[in-house]
Formats: C-alpha cells, sequence, structure tokens
C-alpha cells in the first residue's frame, strides 16, 4: 500500500503550494495512505467539517470566519474535537491569520499546521493531483521507455539483445529519453499508467562498449523527459530464435500486455542482422497511431484480396 508522511509532502510541496509549517513540528511522520485515498467515506483532503473530518484539513475563509464567530470556549472544543480524529495534518489557507488555539491544539496533538498564500480552491486541487499521483498503484520495470512521436513507448526484450543502443538511435533520430533500464510505473487514473525515471537513473543511459552517457549534457534539454503516459510496448525479439510457424506475418491479431490491470497495446520486432531497428519502432508507432484512427492495413489487404478471389471465381 502506497503512502507518503506529512514531513515528505511538505518537502515535495510547499514552493507550488506556498507553504510554511508553522506548528506541529513532531507530526511529520503521519502518513497517508492510498488507502484513503481510495475509500470515499474517507476523504483525503477537505474543507472544515466536524461530522467526517478528512485526513488533512484545508481551512479558507469561509471556515476561518466561522471559527471567529463561535465564543472561545467553543471554538477551542471545535477544534479539539477536530483533532482528536485521525488527522495528518491542518492547512490555513488565502493568507488567513492562524488563530492561537489552532497553533497550541497542533503542538498537543502533534498535527503539523501549516498556512499558504493560495486560495483554498486552488490549493486543494493541486494538493489532490500530487496525492493521487503520489500514492498510486506503481510497478517496476525493465526496459527502456522513450517518448517517440508524441507516443510513451517501452521497450523491452532479453540483456544484451540492443535496447540501449537502439534508444540512442532514436535520441538522435529527435526522440526523447524517459528512463533507462528501470522504469517506474504509476496507475494514475482507470485508463491511463504513466512512466517514470527513478532519481537515480534520470538522464543516463548505459550504452555497452561506451559505459554511462548523460544524454542531457550530450543532446540538451530537449532529448530527455521526467514523465510519460504508456501507450505501447515494443518487444524485441532474436529472430533466429523464433520459430518460423510463430513469426506472424499479417499481424492479423492485435497484441497486449497488462500493465497495472491496464491492457497496453505491444509489437514483436525480431532482430536481425540489416534491419534498421529504429525505423522499425518508428513505423510501428506510425501504424499504431492508424489503428487508433481504426486504418488496418492487414483487414484493407485481407478485404480485397477477398474481393479479386470472388471476382476470379465469377
Amino acid at each position: 500500500m502506497a503512502q507518503i508522511n506529512v514531513a515528505e509532502l511538505f518537502k515535495q510541496t510547499r514552493r507550488k503550494l506556498k507553504l510554511s509549517w508553522v506548528a506541529g513540528l513532531n507530526g511529520g511522520s503521519n502518513t497517508l495512505t492510498s488507502e484513503t485515498v481510495t475509500k470515499p467515506s474517507l476523504a483525503l483532503i477537505g474543507h472544515l467539517n466536524f461530522v467526517h473530518p478528512n485526513r488533512v484539513q484545508v481551512l479558507g475563509c469561509a471556515e476561518m470566519d466561522y471559527l471567529r464567530s463561535l465564543p472561545p470556549d467553543e471554538a477551542i472544543t471545535a477544534i479539539e474535537n477536530l483533532y482528536s480524529t485521525d488527522l495528518a495534518a491542518v492547512i490555513v489557507a488565502n493568507g488567513e491569520k492562524v488563530p492561537k488555539s489552532l497553533t497550541v491544539a497542533a503542538n498537543k496533538h502533534a498535527a503539523p499546521l501549516f498556512t499558504s498564500t493560495l486560495r483554498s480552491p486552488e490549493l486543494m486541487e493541486i494538493l489532490s493531483h500530487f496525492l493521487a499521483q503520489a500514492m498510486a498503484d506503481s510497478i517496476s520495470l525493465h526496459g527502456v521507455f522513450m517518448e517517440v512521436q508524441g507516443f510513451g513507448v517501452l521497450v523491452k526484450g532479453e540483456a544484451a539483445i540492443g535496447k540501449s543502443e537502439l534508444a540512442l538511435e532514436l535520441i538522435t533520430r529527435g526522440h526523447r529519453l524517459i528512463a533507462d533500464d528501470i522504469v517506474d510505473f504509476y496507475r494514475i487514473s482507470p485508463d491511463r499508467v504513466e512512466g517514470r525515471c527513478p532519481p537515480l537513473l534520470q538522464d543516463f543511459l548505459e550504452v555497452r562498449g561506451l559505459g554511462i552517457l548523460n544524454i542531457r549534457a550530450l543532446f540538451g534539454d530537449n532529448s530527455v523527459k521526467p514523465t510519460k503516459p504508456l501507450d505501447l510496448i515494443i518487444q524485441l525479439e532474436m529472430a533466429d530464435k523464433l520459430a518460423p510457424q510463430n513469426l506472424d506475418r499479417l499481424s492479423i491479431k492485435t497484441l497486449h500486455e497488462e500493465v497495472l490491470g491496464l491492457k497496453v497495446s505491444k509489437v514483436h520486432i525480431p532482430i536481425a542482422a540489416g534491419r534498421n531497428i529504429a525505423v522499425l519502432v518508428e513505423v510501428a508507432i506510425r501504424n499504431h497511431m492508424l489503428l487508433l484512427r481504426g486504418i488496418n492495413a492487414t483487414k484493407q489487404f485481407t478485404q480485397r484480396q477477398q474481393r479479386e478471389m470472388k471476382k476470379n471465381r465469377a
């Protein structure tokens, strides 16, 4: 089960959300989990709600006005009730002044209290998006992940088959590297799996005989990209290891591979001496584009052949 603690959440979002940590410094280890995200009854982020408190409470102008409208004793009681729940953190948005009772409660219950100058709806939108990505189901796969002609392409194959050399050729042709060797994939929405490069490997490509290459330094910033949705899987296979009966000359069947429960289109490309694999990959992606538009060359050829056969019988 994916999770993130409040200290890491603050570290990764403080600039974008313009956060300041004002109280509850001992609560950095409080965690938010993916299980919380998926349960509708346990909303992860929300405005002040004393009936169903959220894991991260966002207090905007209306919420702070409500607290200020309460008599001091009732306001303290309401805040104590809020902090007595399984609360991870509180964010006071809109640059609102933080009452002392909130600070005292945050320190008492070791629940971080942040302030932000952003408007509460904007803050919630950004934070919700961040948490959805940070705590999505994930898997790490071996291969090279590229952006080729705008599509996210995972190149797979056994060791030493030439994946990195293919990636280098594609980069020289203007395409972009996302990750080499290990790719982290996240199910960020029901119909989308996103690939990311582990921080340790960013910008690097290992090519036998050349060693580790810094692609950004060699080819510029446009040669690399941090993330990309997965659109297509290219499986490289040695042609001499494939039995003739396993070679699909017409590609009548559309192949798929499941990644985090999502079916992703897959193309097998046999590797043999003299074959320009980079060109084959580019054409495979162009053909994938046509298939998405409903243009299937194999079906067109088959239909044309059947028409000719009918003419010959007549």
